[in-house]
C-alpha cells in the first residue's frame, strides 16, 4: 500500500501550510511537544524507578501509578496532538524518513505496551510480581519510550 497520496494530502492541508508559513508556530508547537515528552518520560520514569525498587519503596507501585496516571495520560495526549501538527507541517519530509518510520513503529508498540501489560502490571494490587518481572516491565517501558524520543530526534538529522 502506497501512502504517498495520504502524505501529500497531509502536506497540503490548511493547517500544515499555516504552520509552515508561520515564523513562530513551529517552534511553539515543538516546545509544547518537548514539554509533553518530558512529562511523559518523567512520569513513566518515576513509576519504573519504583518497579526497579530503587526509590519510593514506602509506596506501592499501584498507588504511585494511579497518582501519576492523569499526568501521564495528559502528557501523552498533548504530545500526540502536537506531534500530529509537527507531522502535518513536514509530511513530505517524513514520507521518506527512516527515523520517522522507526518512531511510528516504536510509538505504536509503546502505546500498546503502556495500555496493556504495563497498566495491568503497575495498577494491580492483588498480584505479587517477582523482581525480575518488575525489572523486565520497567526496562521494556523505558526502552520503548526513550526509543520513540531518540527516533524522533533523529528525524531532524536524516
Amino acid at each position: 500500500m502506497d501512502l504517498l497520496p495520504f502524505f501529500r494530502w497531509c502536506d497540503s492541508t490548511w493547517l500544515s501550510v499555516t504552520i509552515r508559513e508561520s515564523r513562530v508556530l513551529f517552534p511553539i508547537i515543538e516546545a509544547l511537544h518537548l514539554v509533553g515528552i518530558t512529562l511523559l518520560l518523567g512520569t513513566t520514569f518515576i513509576v519504573d524507578i519504583r518497579l526497579f525498587n530503587l526509590g519510593m519503596r514506602q509506596q506501592k507501585v499501584s498507588s504511585l501509578a494511579t497518582q501519576l496516571a492523569p499526568w501521564n495520560r495528559a502528557s501523552l495526549a498533548a504530545t500526540a496532538g502536537t506531534g500530529i501538527m509537527l507531522f502535518l507541517s513536514e509530511a513530505m519530509k517524513c514520507y521518506s524518513s527512516g527515523p520517522f518510520q522507526v518512531k511510528m513503529l516504536l510509538l505504536f508498540l509503546a502505546i500498546l505496551f503502556q495500555f496493556t501489560l504495563y497498566r495491568r502490571f503497575t495498577e494491580s494490587e492483588k498480584t505479587r510480581f517477582t523482581p525480575v518481572k518488575s525489572w523486565m516491565v520497567g526496562l521494556t517501558s523505558l526502552c520503548l519510550w526513550f526509543g520513540v524520543g531518540l527516533a524522533g530526534r533523529a528525524i531532524g538529522f536524516f
